[in-house]
C-alpha cells in the first residue's frame, strides 16, 4: 500500500511531500487498472466515491501539475477512510496504486493528487463534532480535515485559542502537522506540530490507531512532520491557551542586514515582550510607507512623509503584541520600552490596533482581492529554506545582493526561530544550529509571462538559490521539500534516513524494499 498524504502554507501554508513506490512489470499495472474501479465500487462505506467529477482533485494551489485520479473518495467516517486503504493496500504494491488525503488543496507541487489513483476529500469526513474542552490545560478535538479558522472561530467562543498559526488559516488540521506548521509565533510556542496532545491516524495497512506521547509514541512522532509518508491523521487534539481581544500589530524598516537581524534575535531570546516576530524582504519597490497608510499610522507622520525607498534593499520587521482592553495602559509602555531599545529607523514605525481575529486572518483579505482580480489561481513556484544562523549573513549578501533584482513577484519572509521550541522526535528535518532562519520566497508568477514575473524565471532563480546554497555549504535544508531522487532525499534526511527508512517499512510494510530495488520518491501532500 503506498500512502501519499501530508499538508502551507504557512502561511503559510501553505504547505511538498514525498512518497515511495518502486517499480514493477508493465503488463502487471496494465492489467490491474481495469479492475480497480468496480473492486472499489463493492467497498462498504457510509460515504461515496466519484469516479466521473474528478478534475477539481487534479489542481491544486502551486498550479502547475495536474494528475488525475481514477476516483475521489468523500468520506463521512474515519472507517471510510480505514477500509479504502485497508483495500488499496490489500491489492499490493504491484498495482503502484496510490491514495492521497487532500485537504484544502493548497499543496504546491502536485502533493496532494494521485495519478490513476484515490484522492480522499478530506474535508467531507464527517463523525467528529469539534469538541472544545477547558479547565487547567484547555484542548479542542478536532477532524483531520477541519480548518484552522474554524477552529479559531469555535475556540473563541470559550475565551481560548490554539497557541500556534500559520500566517494562512484556510488549511486543514492534517495537512500542516504533516509538515511543521510555521508563524511568526513559533519563536515562543514552536511550531503548530509541538503544541499537539493527541493523534487519530489511519496507516498504511488501513489500521486506525490513536497515539500520544505516552501511547504508540513512534507513530506519533512519525506522522508529525512525516510528510505523509506514515498515514493519513483523521483526529487530532491540539493544545489551547487563553485567546487576547485585541493586537497592536507594528511595523518598520531597516536598510542594514546585519542590524536588522540582531534586533529579531534580540526580540527571540529571553522574555521577550511581542508574541510575534517576522520580517520580509523589499528589493527595488517604491511606495512601501504609503502601501502601508491604509492600515497603519506612522508615529512621525511629517518624517515618514519623507521617507524615500527608492531603490534600496529594505528589511521590514513585523511585530505584534496581544492585550486585552483592561490591560492597554501597561501594554503600550511595554511596546514604548521594547521599541526603544531596537535599532529601526525612526520615521519608518508605523503601529495599527486591531481585533484578534482580523489580525491572525488577516492573509484571507488578501486572497478576496487577488481573486477579483483573477490573481490568485496563478501557478505558486514557492521556496522555503531553513537557514542556520551561523549562514544567514552569507545567504543574504548573495541571494539579496546579486540573485535577486526585485521582488515584484511576491513577499519574501524572513524571520528567525528558536530550534528548542521543536521537539526533534518529530519526523521533521531542520538546521542543527540553535537559531535557525525561516527563508520562503512567495512567488506568484504572471501566466505567460516571459519576464522575471514568469514561471520559467522564477524557477530558474529558485535553481540559482540552491545551487548556492549547496555550493557554499550552507547546511539549508527545504521546508516542505520536494525532490526527485532517493539520493536527494537521503541528502535532505541526513543522518535520519535510516530512523525514516525504518519508520516507513513499520507502518508502510508495502514499501520495504527487495535487494538492489531502487526507491523512488514523489511529492505528495493534504493541505
Amino acid at each position: 500500500m503506498l500512502v501519499s498524504f501530508p499538508g502551507q502554507n504557512n502561511m503559510l501554508v501553505l504547505r511538498s511531500f514525498m512518497i515511495l513506490f518502486f517499480s514493477c512489470i508493465t503488463i502487471k499495472i496494465n492489467l490491474c487498472f481495469p479492475s480497480i474501479p468496480s473492486s472499489l465500487k463493492t467497498l462498504s462505506i457510509d460515504g461515496h466515491f466519484d469516479f466521473e467529477q474528478v478534475e477539481h482533485a487534479a489542481k491544486d494551489f502551486g498550479n502547475r501539475y495536474s494528475y488525475l485520479p481514477l476516483a475521489v473518495l468523500y468520506p463521512k467516517s474515519v472507517s471510510d477512510v480505514a477500509t479504502t486503504v485497508n483495500h488499496v493496500w490489500q491489492i499490493g504494491g504491484g498495482s503502484e496504486l496510490k491514495v492521497a488525503a487532500r485537504g484544502h488543496g493548497h499543496s504546491l507541487q502536485g502533493q496532494a493528487q494521485a495519478h490513476r489513483g484515490v484522492v480522499i476529500n478530506m474535508e467531507s469526513l464527517q463523525g467528529l463534532k469539534m469538541q472544545v474542552h477547558t479547565g487547567n490545560f484547555p484542548y479542542v478535538d478536532v477532524s483531520g480535515g477541519e480548518l484552522w479558522i474554524n477552529i479559531l472561530r469555535q475556540s473563541l467562543k470559550h475565551g481560548l485559542a490554539p497557541k500556534s498559526w500559520t500566517d494562512y488559516l484556510h488549511l486543514t488540521v492534517g495537512g500542516t502537522l504533516s509538515n511543521a506548521g510555521i508563524s511568526g509565533q513559533a519563536f515562543r510556542h514552536g511550531p503548530q506540530i509541538s503544541n499537539v496532545y493527541q493523534l487519530e491516524v489511519v496507516t498504511g495497512k488501513g489500521e486506525v490507531v490513536n497515539c500520544s506521547e505516552k501511547q504508540n509514541s513512534d507513530l506519533f512522532y512519525s506522522v508529525l512532520g512525516g510528510l505523509g509518508q506514515f498515514g493519513i491523521i483523521t483526529r487530532a487534539r491540539i493544545s489551547l491557551e487563553p485567546a487576547p481581544e485585541m493586537v497592536k500589530w507594528i511595523r518598520m524598516v531597516y536598510t542594514d542586514f546585519a542590524t536588522f537581524t540582531r534586533d529579531q534575535e534580540k526580540l527571540i531570546s529571553g522574555q521577550s515582550t511581542f508574541d510575534y516576530v517576522e520580517g520580509f524582504v523589499i528589493i527595488n519597490r517604491t511606495g512601501l510607507l504609503n502601501n502601508w497608510r491604509s492600515s497603519f499610522n506612522p508615529q512621525d507622520p511629517l518624517q515618514a512623509s519623507q521617507f524615500k525607498s527608492d531603490g534600496r534593499t529594505l528589511f521590514c520587521l513585523e511585530l505584534a503584541k496581544y492585550f486585552n482592553h483592561e490591560d492597554m495602559v501597561l501594554v503600550n509602555q511595554e511596546i514604548k520600552t521594547s521599541l526603544s531599545q531596537l535599532n529601526h529607523i525612526p520615521s519608518t514605525l508605523f503601529i495599527s490596533e486591531v481585533p484578534y481575529m482580523e489580525f491572525l486572518d488577516r492573509v484571507h483579505i488578501s486572497e478576496i482581492k487577488l481573486r477579483s482580480r483573477g490573481l490568485w489561481e496563478v501557478p505558486h513556484p514557492w521556496l522555503n529554506l531553513f537557514i542556520p544562523k551561523s549562514k544567514i549573513h552569507s545567504f543574504a549578501q548573495e541571494v539579496f545582493g546579486n540573485i535577486l533584482t526585485d521582488t515584484s513577484s511576491g513577499p519574501i519572509l524572513i524571520y528567525p526561530v528558536n530550534k528548542s521550541k521543536w521537539d526533534n522526535r518529530t519526523s521533521v528535518v531542520i538546521p542543527e544550529e540553535d537559531v535557525f532562519y525561516l527563508v520562503a520566497f512567495l512567488s506568484s508568477a504572471v501566466p505567460s509571462s516571459t519576464g522575471n514575473d514568469g514561471l520559467e524565471q522564477i524557477l530558474i532563480r529558485n535553481k540559482r538559490i540552491l545551487d548556492y546554497c549547496e555550493i557554499a555549504g550552507l547546511g539549508v535544508k527545504q521546508y516542505l521539500p520536494h525532490f526527485s531522487t532517493q539520493g536527494e532525499w537521503k541528502s535532505h534526511f541526513g543522518p535520519h534516513w535510516e530512523a525514516f527508512i525504518r519508520r516507513k517499512s513499520t507502518y508502510d510494510p508495502s514499501a520495504i524494499l527487495a535487494p538492489g530495488q531502487r526507491i523512488f520518491q514523489k511529492p505528495i501532500a493534504y493541505s
